[in-house]
């Protein structure tokens, strides 16, 4: 298929059947944003996922849904329902010219239609299908329903998010989906690497529990080499050590004039880490503050063996001069001292983010049906001569019905009406 491409996006040429809920939506917008013909296929009547908000000008309307508008940008749309046998006949005719379908049905369901893997292999034997499900299609939890909290605490994040004299907390934004989503994006072009290379299709399983886990970082590790669980702890991060020593709480979130910073104050054998504090030392004393650590010696702050209450010392020093600082002085001195400190930026601060415009990162997208353009986070991955462009904005319930229906399948507009009629479309 190398030859369909162009310039549009490396998977232009290639289409993608989209019928997941929330949990999927995601993925055939990133396989859009690289140039795939992606379909999304509604339900008659529309997708409960437009009822997910905020809206548009905070009206409550399933045509108005900002979710939907961003996690279906560059699709087109169709309506058909897949428990109508002529439903799944029609849909057994699209994947004849797919090369794609996604999927994010509970485990069997596409089998009990007559539509899984196995039958559209039969039709299609090149097709990749991706499924993502909470916990994936097999194992002793393959048919539980889980919201995205109940994944953040499945997949082990919730525990070390929060305070340490308080509850787990999760991410305060919907996230797990949209790591499942992910990963089901790469596994589809992996999956597509595997044609390409052998003619095969793929059946590709994705679970989003395991697809959070894998943000767990090292702290598996933790566990596995000195059995220590990592807790949350705020605005620290908790550094296993073994006894006596015990665990060194760091703080890396310090709070400032106008709102917080990420800070790494460290020393020892690091080098990097010595002259970044000794420059915010320099700075914070220039300005009479932070006066007890003058002379401190940074070589000697050796994370493995300072006692917590000396580099509590030194950490509250830090705190009491970054709060008389703005956001904007740590960014300035911080680049021009090397210093490894760096604002915590805001919805507001990215938006204004001078880098942001000057890659052109945000883009408008018109919405014909409101009147407007609405500005839209673009796609964070650059290519040579394959600039990225939103190519059409999320669809209307059933907008594209006839362009494929009677444009593609050839149906009459009299058999459009009494399949719409009959609740097929």
């Amino acid at each position: 298929m190398s030859e369909q491409r162009n310039s549009q996006g490396l998977l232009s040429g290639y289409r993608v059947f989209d019928l997941t809920d929330e949990k999927g939506l995601l993925c055939g917008k990133i396989l859009g944003d690289l140039g795939a013909d992606v379909i999304k296929i509604e339900r008659p009547g529309g997708d409960p996922a437009r009822d997910i908000g905020p809206f548009y000008k905070d009206i409550p309307d399933p045509q108005k849904s900002l979710f939907w508008f961003f996690t279906n940008l560059n699709k087109r749309g169709i309506t058909l329902n897949l428990e109508a046998p002529d439903g799944q006949e029609i849909f057994k005719r699209l994947v004849k010219n797919a090369h794609f379908v996604i999927e994010s049905y509970k485990p069997g369901y596409m089998d009990k239609l007559g539509l899984g893997y196995a039958e559209l292999e039969k039709i299609n034997p090149a097709i990749i299908m991706t499924s993502i499900t909470p916990y994936g299609q097999t194992g002793p939890f393959a048919h539980y329903k889980a919201t995205d909290i109940d994944l953040m605490a499945m997949g082990g994040l919730m525990q070390i998010f929060g305070d340490p004299d308080r509850p787990p907390v999760r991410i305060s934004q919907p996230q797990a989906y949209f790591f499942g989503s992910i990963h089901g994006m790469a596994g589809s072009v992996m999956a597509h690497y595997h044609r390409q290379t052998s003619g095969q299709g793929q059946h590709v399983d994705v679970s989003c529990q395991e697809a959070l886990a894998t943000a767990l970082l090292n702290f598996l590790e933790f566990w596995d080499i000195l059995k220590y669980n990592t807790k949350r702890e705020g605005s620290f991060i908790a550094r296993a050590r073994p006894a006596p020593l015990g665990t060194l709480l760091s703080r890396y979130v310090y709070a400032c004039k106008d709102g917080f910073a990420l800070g790494w104050i460290q020393g020892g054998a690091q080098a990097g880490m010595v002259a970044s504090a000794r420059a915010l030392t320099e700075w914070a004393n220039s300005l009479g503050y932070a006066l007890e650590l003058k002379d401190y010696d940074w070589t000697e702050l050796d994370m493995g063996t300072v006692p917590q209450s000396e580099f509590n010392r030194v950490q509250d020093a830090v705190q009491t001069f970054l709060i008389t600082r703005t956001k904007a002085e740590i960014m300035d001195k911080g680049v021009d001292k090397s210093i490894l400190i760096i604002p915590a930026t805001d919805a507001k601060d990215i938006v204004e983010s001078p880098q942001f415009k000057a890659r052109e990162f945000f883009v408008p997208v018109v919405h014909p049906e409101l009147d407007q353009s609405i500005t839209y986070p673009g796609f964070p991955v650059r290519m040579i001569d394959l600039l990225y462009k939103p190519q059409r904005r999320a669809p209307l319930i059933g907008e594209h019905n006839e362009e494929t229906y009677i444009g593609e399948l050839g149906f009459s507009r009299e058999e459009l009406a009494r399949l719409k009629a009959n609740r097929v479309i």
